[in-house]
């Protein structure tokens, strides 16, 4: 349900490109405003076993899918084939990059709040080895995409994440589905809520501000109805989880 506090007009709408809704508030006077948001959902994953997850060449994959192997504002996978095929090129499957790709990640940079600003890029996390899960699936996003290998950026709700906050992660397109990928390793991948799917954080921010407005505060919880099982990956690492 939502609340807009004082109450102004506002418009639900659907992205043509995406699975992404919108909502559109129109405020047309200053004003302290407050949006409360609050849902009850299923989330629905499946854990798939990736062993025998097959490697899509460019030929067949469809075309809404193909739209994430180029770079974007982001994810300027261009930039960084090079590294990108000197530290994975030569590990054999798909499944099998993505995974060294997030270890990797992991590894080399430093998760610091607060470390990055709106303008911070793939390149810029792989050059200065920090920022915060925005970075980090920039990163892994565009690490990917210089490998062939689709992926997108993933927003949502993170079950225990401490501190609640909203959280990102990424996803790879293996064996025709999409494979979710947290490099952060701060959430369990399956006690993630979607927000919104896009080629990176231009197209899937939380919220996109028109005019002269400040930011008070913003609080986000996210609880669990049902006794939870954390996901843990596969020690062989064989086991990945589609939404």
């Amino acid at each position: 349900m939502l609340w807009i506090d004082p109450y102004f007009p506002y418009e639900e709408l659907s992205s043509t490109a995406s699975e992404n809704r919108f909502l559109r508030v129109f405020v047309d006077q200053p004003t302290e405003l407050i949006l409360t948001y609050t849902a009850t959902v299923d989330v629905l994953h499946q854990e798939l076993m990736m062993n025998q997850a097959d490697f899509l060449s460019v030929k067949q994959l469809e075309g809404d899918v193909l739209t994430y192997l180029f770079p974007s504002r982001y994810c300027q996978s261009d930039k960084l084939s090079r590294l990108a095929q000197k530290l994975f090129g030569e590990i054999g499957s798909s499944y099998e990059k993505v995974v060294a790709i997030t270890n990797w990640i992991y590894d080399n940079v430093e998760y610091i709040s607060g470390s990055t600003d709106s303008q911070t890029s793939a390149f810029d996390t792989v050059t200065e080895r920090s920022g915060v899960c925005r970075d980090f699936a920039h990163l892994g996003i565009a690490l990917c995409r210089a490998l062939t290998i689709p992926a997108r950026y993933f927003t949502g709700y993170a079950y225990q994440l401490q501190p609640p906050d909203f959280h990102a992660c990424f996803e790879a397109y293996i064996g025709g589905v999409w494979i979710i990928f947290d490099a952060t390793k701060l959430a369990h991948l399956n006690g993630l809520v979607k927000i919104a799917s896009a080629k990176d954080a231009a197209d899937a921010a939380v919220a996109s501000i028109f005019g002269s407005v400040k930011s008070n505060s913003a609080i986000v919880s996210c609880e669990a109805l049902e006794p939870f099982i954390p996901f843990t990956y596969d020690p062989n690492h064989k086991m990945g989880v589609a939404y």
